[in-house]
């Protein structure tokens, strides 16, 4: 065991991340662009930081020199995703993110082969939705003998931070996707109603990055992806203005659910429900107990998943969260 470097780590996540970590008795390294802000949470927590953009391959370099782990917290990942997993690659260095923008899993399906040949794992998403739908996915489809579909649906509540806000509008896209006979496929806009426990809710589809993590763990050639929001919905005006994201009495008011539907080859129809803490207090314990595994020697080469690497179970041994099956 070396150490842990969180970048973005005076961010929203990354600050609760590092406040997780540290908790564990996990080492770590506190990084990012902004001394002050750095100098200021790691003389809170008491651990060392080191200060690096991502303009220059060499500074990257000597920022990672004697870690084995990092965990890249700093989004919009469109702009930190390619530089931080290709410094990890040249300095063999096991790459985590937080990341819920399909970019960041399509570049580490680009960049598998190098990976493996450099001995180094790429695990995008080792927190957050990635990681909750991954584990109640498996779940489902463990729950079956020949799973051929998955349906699958995030309940979000409660505001989003400001970089979330952020990432989202700059990921917009005018492509719906859903994954058909194992390859992803344009997808119509739609509607479908899901039960979280108090009636069906109407549900929309959206691309999210489960339609390749879920199927690179359990192999389901058919998925889909939706999302029912709850709350103030998307933020509106200067983003910029935002606050950091919301207060923890809002965490604690919002908890997260999702539901999957599994359909085996002969039409049979499995339902399982998860439930968790908010989504930000989720990612931020998921992520901080990830670093901690793989710190620990939990590794494969290569592009791998929280679910498909840790278990089904995953999420389970995330603070109050528990599936169902319904």
């Amino acid at each position: 065991m070396t150490k842990l470097m969180i970048y973005g780590a005076t961010g929203y996540t990354g600050r609760m991340a590092a406040d997780y970590a540290k908790a564990a008795g996990t080492p770590i390294v506190l990084a990012g662009r902004s001394e002050a802000s750095l100098a200021k949470l790691a003389s809170k927590l008491g651990v060392e930081y080191r200060v690096f953009g991502l303009e220059d391959a060499a500074a990257i370099d000597t920022g990672l020199d004697g870690i084995s782990v990092f965990l890249n917290c700093a989004g919009p990942f469109m702009r930190t995703a390619d530089a931080l997993m290709k410094a990890a690659i040249r300095n063999r260095v096991h790459y985590l993110d937080t990341a819920a923008e399909l970019d960041s899993y399509r570049l580490a399906e680009t960049l598998e082969d190098a990976a493996k040949a450099a001995g180094v794992m790429l695990m995008p998403g080792g927190g957050g939705s990635v990681a909750m739908l991954g584990s109640l996915a498996g779940h489902g489809a463990e729950r079956v003998a020949n799973p051929r579909k998955i349906m699958i649906v995030l309940h979000v509540a409660g505001g989003l931070s400001r970089g979330s806000a952020i990432s989202a509008t700059e990921n917009l896209t005018v492509e719906t996707l859903m994954r058909r006979h194992g390859t992803l496929t344009p997808a119509e806009v739609d509607v479908q109603t899901f039960d979280f426990g108090r009636g069906a809710v109407d549900c929309f589809r959206v691309t999210l990055p489960d339609l390749i993590t879920i199927w690179r763990a359990t192999g389901v050639p058919d998925i889909e992806t939706f999302v029912h929001v709850t709350g103030d919905g998307f933020p509106q005006g200067d983003l910029s203005l935002l606050p950091d994201g919301p207060s923890e009495e809002q965490r604690l008011a919002n908890r997260y659910q999702a539901v999957v539907e599994v359909t085996d080859g002969q039409g049979k129809v499995v339902r399982s429900l998860l439930d968790t803490v908010n989504g930000y207090t989720f990612t931020a314990m998921a992520a901080a107990e990830a670093g901690r595994r793989v710190l620990a020697g939990d590794v494969r080469p290569g592009f791998q998943t929280p679910a498909g690497l840790f278990g089904n179970g995953f999420a389970q041994t995330i603070a109050d969260t528990t599936i169902i099956d319904l």
